[in-house]
């Protein structure tokens, strides 16, 4: 029987067809839903032709956007609501992820976590947290909610590729430095890239940086 928070939403094959041997889930961010990322998938396809892409609807309707999605509220920007927020939805998540893995007989180390924005901020706090790692984290725009708890409860260490606009009014830019500082701090691997004059958003520059970053961390 489903479940009151079973994740669904666009998918894309292979492009090489038949199984997939790697899996990609792509988090959209506050408002949207998984039609906006899906689209990254083509763009990636050539250099992962045996990926699996999935982008998952989040699970509550958008509180500031009737017909689109939240992974958690950002009405009350509390750090201490948000940190609720985000574990709330890290554990549908964790789910989600769990099912789709196991669909395909795949292992973590075929996973990878793409997010923009708020997608992002749920792929920063999911991937660490899971208890082997994934071969990849890209996220997009987003910051590191409640870093100071990552040190006491990090079981995995994926490498993970930081991207953000300079010019972003929605999520500030500072949060590049400070997400890169306390994911360093807790020994994982990061590269952070700050595109300069891109608001908030994923231009043609970060988006060949990420499908080169999956293709290397799948690839090793």
């Amino acid at each position: 029987m489903a479940g009151p928070f079973d994740l669904s939403g666009p998918s894309l094959a292979p492009a090489a067809g038949g199984r997939a041997r790697e899996l990609v889930i792509l988090l959209h961010g506050y408002g949207a839903d998984g039609r906006d990322l899906i689209g990254l998938a083509p763009h990636w396809a050539r250099a992962l032709p045996h990926a699996a892409f999935v982008a998952p609807n989040a699970p509550f309707p958008c509180e500031a956007a009737p017909y689109g999605y939240q992974w958690f509220s950002f009405a009350d920007r509390d750090p201490a609501m948000l940190l609720g927020g985000v574990m709330a939805a890290a554990a549908i998540l964790q789910g989600f992820i769990a099912g789709e893995l196991g669909e395909r007989g795949l292992g973590e180390d075929r996973l990878a976590l793409v997010g923009f924005s708020q997608g992002a901020m749920l792929a920063l706090h999911v991937a660490p947290r899971r208890i082997r790692a994934a071969a990849a984290v890209v996220a997009y725009s987003g910051a590191l909610v409640g870093p100071d708890r990552l040190a006491s409860e990090i079981r995995s260490r994926p490498p993970i590729l930081l991207v953000h606009g300079d010019a972003d009014p929605v999520v500030p830019f500072a949060e590049l430095a400070a997400a890169a500082a306390a994911l360093h701090s807790a020994g994982l691997t990061v590269t952070a890239v700050a595109r300069p004059g891109l608001a908030h958003g994923i231009d043609e520059a970060g988006l060949a940086l990420g499908g080169r970053f999956l293709a290397d961390a799948f690839a090793a």
